[in-house]
């Protein structure tokens, strides 16, 4: 499937809420604008619209020719839905999951699928499966731009360090470097294997040719 066939965020929420929790109506039309705003937030320049569109569409990827559960669908709409760079580590994904777990009450989603969306959501913050089905398309997924072109991996970094733009130079040259120290010494960073084929060696690339620049002396 080309880009231009490529269903738009609308439309896959569209898609998603009608089979899942069909009687939302216009409630979840309303809850959908809602979250799109949270993703156009100005202090973004990363996690915006184009992330949250880049994931729904490479968990489609991973998981054909099957299809990705509500569950899962829903984890990746709500996962960055708060995104906050000064909050402490989990805090967001945490926030997240809470939202989550509110809106999709009130559009009457499935108590059990609720509860799938919030786990799926809290595992983003460790990047670690958990079991859950798909949960590891869902991870693979949210990380795939590691994994992309030289180009497309620094527009990301610069994207990262414009959310990070509260902290001096120094303060983001040490963190992001021990942030990216941590991702290269984890035996795999991809858990599907889909995921793991498609990214591990590019991102592994991606990631030293970063951590060797932060590191320069300025």
């Amino acid at each position: 499937m080309s880009a231009l066939d490529q269903p738009t965020p609308a439309e896959r929420w569209h898609h998603l809420v009608a089979g899942a929790v069909p009687g939302a109506g216009v409630e979840a039309m309303t809850a959908m604008d809602a979250l799109v705003a949270r993703y156009r937030e100005p202090h973004r320049r990363y996690h915006g619209v184009a992330h949250l569109a880049a994931v729904l569409r490479t968990l489609d990827e991973l998981l054909a020719p099957e299809p990705a559960s509500p569950a899962v669908r829903f984890a990746a709409w709500f996962h960055d839905a708060v995104y906050d760079p000064t909050a402490p580590a989990g805090a967001n994904e945490a926030a997240s999951a809470e939202l989550a777990g509110e809106v999709l009450g009130t559009l009457g989603a499935p108590a059990a699928m609720v509860a799938d969306v919030r786990v799926l959501i809290l595992a983003t913050a460790v990047h670690q499966p958990v079991a859950v089905a798909q949960c590891a398309a869902l991870l693979d997924a949210d990380r795939s731009v590691l994994g992309g072109t030289v180009e497309a991996y620094e527009r990301y970094a610069a994207g990262i360090r414009f959310e990070y733009r509260h902290l001096d130079d120094a303060s983001y040259r040490a963190g992001r470097a021990a942030v990216l120290q941590r991702f290269l010494d984890r035996p795999r960073l991809y858990f599907s294997a889909a995921g793991a084929a498609r990214f591990e060696a590019a991102a592994r690339r991606n990631l030293l040719a970063e951590l060797a620049r932060l590191t320069l002396p300025a």
